[in-house]
């Protein structure tokens, strides 16, 4: 659902890189490039140049050109663990419309190459894509039981993770009837997934069994 944010912020050059900061530039212009063009499109030169680095570096740091886009896709879509030590403390609205507030900001920063990246970036049902997608959904699942406060939850927990799973595929679909499809606008969408997260903790999850016990925060 989500993209690590410091990933995809250009530094600048005229001083010499870090190993770690010239990777992450490299990973920021594949993310930027992979989402203005089709895959086939892409070329490790192009990135290269436009990371001010040597092609070499781009298999030192990543190998193929096909692993450097399933890392990208991998960024773009993952829940950062960060985001979710950074909500704020108070009552489950406060923290779901934070949450919600996180996920649109990025989405919306990085609209083309997100909705590029959960669309499998042109490159067809490949498995290798597939599972990165499927990977994020599972660490989407886990975070967003810490954000409502149910991570220590251990009853029904298979069905807890399957509705916030579901829930993830709500989002991606709401996000992409805002920012492709321009249908909702930002308020409206953020709406819907503020208040259908808030009704899944509230209403849907105790038909699943005894309610939880209240957790402070």
């Amino acid at each position: 659902m989500g993209v690590r944010a410091s990933t995809t912020d250009v530094r600048p050059r005229g001083r010499r890189l870090e190993p770690d900061e010239r990777r992450e530039q490299i990973l920021s212009c594949a993310v930027r490039l992979f989402g203005e063009r089709p895959y086939a499109e892409v070329s490790t030169t192009d990135i290269a140049r436009a990371a001010g680095v040597a092609r070499g570096l781009i298999n030192h740091y990543f190998g193929t050109k096909k692993d450097l886009f399933i890392e990208a896709v991998r960024v773009l879509v993952t829940i950062p663990a960060g985001a979710i030590e950074q909500l704020p403390e108070g009552d489950l609205a406060t923290r779901v419309d934070a949450s919600v507030t996180w996920f649109l900001d990025v989405v919306s920063r990085h609209s083309t190459s997100w909705l590029a990246a959960v669309d499998g970036g042109g490159v067809g049902r490949d498995p290798d894509i597939e599972r990165v997608l499927a990977e994020a959904d599972e660490i989407a699942a886990d975070r967003i039981l810490v954000a409502v406060g149910l991570d220590g939850v251990a009853e029904h927990r298979d069905e807890l993770r399957a509705m916030i799973r579901a829930y993830c595929g709500l989002a991606k679909a709401t996000a992409r009837e805002w920012l492709e499809r321009d249908v909702l606008d930002r308020a409206q969408v953020h709406i819907l997934l503020a208040a259908t997260l808030v009704t899944l903790v509230e209403k849907v999850f105790p038909t699943l069994g005894p309610p939880p016990p209240a957790r402070s925060r």
